[in-house]
C-alpha cells in the first residue's frame, strides 16, 4: 500500500474493535513496522511500559539478535486495550481463538479483506515505513534499523554494535503522527531553503 494511503486505511481499522484481536494485531504491526512473526508471537514479558520499549527475542528475529522496538503513544495504546480485553491468562499479546495461540496471520489477511486492502499484504506495512522514512528525511542506517535490517558488510556489522533506540523513538512516533493523520514536517533541502531566504530578501 503506498504510504500515502495508510492515514485512512488506519482511520478505518484501529477503532475496528469489533474485529478483536486481528485487528489491534494488524495495526500494532503497521506502527512497529514489524515482521509478521514477531508479532504475533510478541508476549507480554517482552513490553516494557516504563521504558515504553518491547524487546524481540533473537529466537524470534530473522538476523538471529534480540531487537528493542521503541513504542509510540499510539503502539502503547493498542497494547493497553489488549491487555484490558484479555479473558484468559495466557502469555501472548495477540491470543487466537486455539488455547495458547497467536492470531492466525489468515486472520489478519481477513481483516484486510474486510476493510477493503484485500490486494495488499501485511509484509508490505514494511516497505511502505521504508518508503515513509526516505522521502520524509530519516538517516538511511536510522531507517534500517527500524526495520531490523543488517547493514553493511560483515566487518561493519561486527563493530556497529549500537541499536540506535533513543534515535529511533522520535521516528517511530513521527511514523505514527504521520499514520494518524497529523502529517510531518516538509523535508527541505538546505539549497532550496537558501533560495527561498534568498528570494523573500529580494522581495
Amino acid at each position: 500500500m503506498p504510504y500515502a494511503d495508510m492515514p485512512a486505511f488506519i482511520a478505518k481499522l484501529t477503532p475496528a474493535d469489533e474485529h478483536g484481536p486481528a485487528a489491534r494485531a494488524l495495526a500494532f504491526i503497521i506502527l512497529t513496522a514489524a515482521r509478521l512473526s514477531e508479532a504475533l508471537g510478541a508476549t507480554w514479558d517482552e513490553i516494557d511500559f516504563d521504558t515504553r520499549t518491547w524487546t524481540v527475542p533473537a529466537a524470534r528475529m530473522k538476523m538471529g539478535k534480540p531487537h528493542a522496538v521503541p513504542l509510540s503513544d499510539a503502539a502503547l495504546d493498542i497494547l493497553k486495550r489488549q491487555a484490558a480485553a484479555k479473558t484468559d491468562k495466557g502469555p501472548l499479546v495477540f491470543p487466537g481463538s486455539r488455547p495458547r495461540r497467536p492470531v492466525s496471520p489468515t486472520a489478519l489477511t481477513v481483516t484486510l479483506s474486510r476493510l477493503g486492502a484485500a490486494d495488499f499484504t501485511v509484509h508490505g506495512f514494511r516497505a511502505a515505513m521504508r518508503s515513509w522514512a526516505a522521502d520524509n528525511g530519516v538517516e538511511f542506517e536510522l531507517a534500517e534499523q527500524c526495520l531490523a535490517h543488517a547493514v553493511g558488510n560483515s566487518a561493519v556489522q561486527a563493530y556497529q554494535r549500537s541499536s540506535m533506540i533513543e534515535r529511533r523513538r522520535p521516528v517511530m512516533q513521527r511514523w505514527a503522527d504521520f499514520l494518524a493523520g497529523k502529517g510531518a514536517a516538509k523535508v527541505v533541502s538546505i539549497g532550496s531553503r537558501q533560495k527561498a531566504t534568498a528570494g523573500q530578501r529580494r522581495g
